[in-house]
């Protein structure tokens, strides 16, 4: 498998396990019968209010679903215009080290970081996409 791809699978398994923590924690919030059986009581009115960290989580992982499918378009692309393309090789890495720091420092909340490191990602989708055309 080309390495793009590999950085592509990384990216899909990431986006899979950021929702781990946000739904945990919920799990925790509602207590496991409740979780396990539906929504508690009133909801979405009357739903437990997650601790900041948890609603932080959760958005980050959104944003990630929201930017994986451009990155997975270009990735898929570049792959099939030139395979094993060193930039795009580069960049489609970048991206996803870009990501896993981008989840950590948003769900940690740690200031003037966020857009920065999303705005890396970013760019990383358009260094790839420009490259193949």
């Amino acid at each position: 498998m080309n390495i793009e791809l590999t950085y592509l699978v990384y990216t899909a398994i990431l986006s899979v396990l950021l929702w781990i923590p946000y739904i945990t924690n919920r799990m925790f919030l509602w207590g496991i019968g409740t979780f396990i059986g539906n929504y508690p009581e009133g909801y979405p009115e009357k739903e437990p209010i997650p601790p900041m960290w948890a609603q932080r989580s959760k958005r980050a992982h959104l944003n990630l679903v929201e930017t994986l499918p451009a990155f997975a378009a270009v990735v898929l692309v570049a792959t099939i215009v030139s395979p094993g393309s060193e930039s795009a090789i580069c960049w489609a890495k970048i991206f996803f080290i870009s990501r896993i720091i981008h989840a950590v420092v948003y769900t940690l909340g740690v200031p003037y970081l966020r857009t920065p490191v999303y705005l890396v990602g970013w760019f990383s989708i358009l260094m790839i996409g420009f490259g193949v055309l």
